[in-house]
């Protein structure tokens, strides 16, 4: 049996912050059911929505198992364009034949851009 990876939820106390930082540098759309707490974000095309929850009172922002991994072919022009529209990356790292580099989003959260899944296997 096979499941796909539908969404992944994020517990954040800035919503809209988050909201706007995914679909501005990562081209995701939102979308809020009237009289839902939970914000959607859709890719534009396929991978997985993001679900922006409330986070509770006892929850610390950016103390998080999870680090949201987005695949580019091209890391460095990736990073470069998202510099001149308001995020930096920090270094790129070479890896096993790809390229990778890190950010966080408003709520603390680790991004990653990485070119792996384009590496040759």
């Amino acid at each position: 049996m096979t499941s796909p990876l539908g969404r992944i939820v994020i517990y954040t106390r800035k919503p809209e912050e988050m909201a706007a930082f995914y679909c501005r540098h990562f081209g995701f759309t939102a979308m809020q059911a009237e009289g839902d707490r939970i914000l959607e974000l859709v890719p534009r095309s396929a991978g997985a929505a993001i679900l922006l929850h409330p986070a509770s009172a006892g929850q610390k922002a950016g103390q998080s198992l999870v680090k949201l991994v987005f695949d580019v072919e091209d890391v460095a022009a990736f990073c470069e364009k998202a510099a001149a529209d308001g995020l930096t990356f920090g270094a790129l790292h070479q890896a096993d034949g790809y390229v990778f580099a890190n950010a966080r989003d408003p709520s603390g959260n680790s991004v990653q851009v990485s070119s792996r899944a384009f590496a040759p296997r």
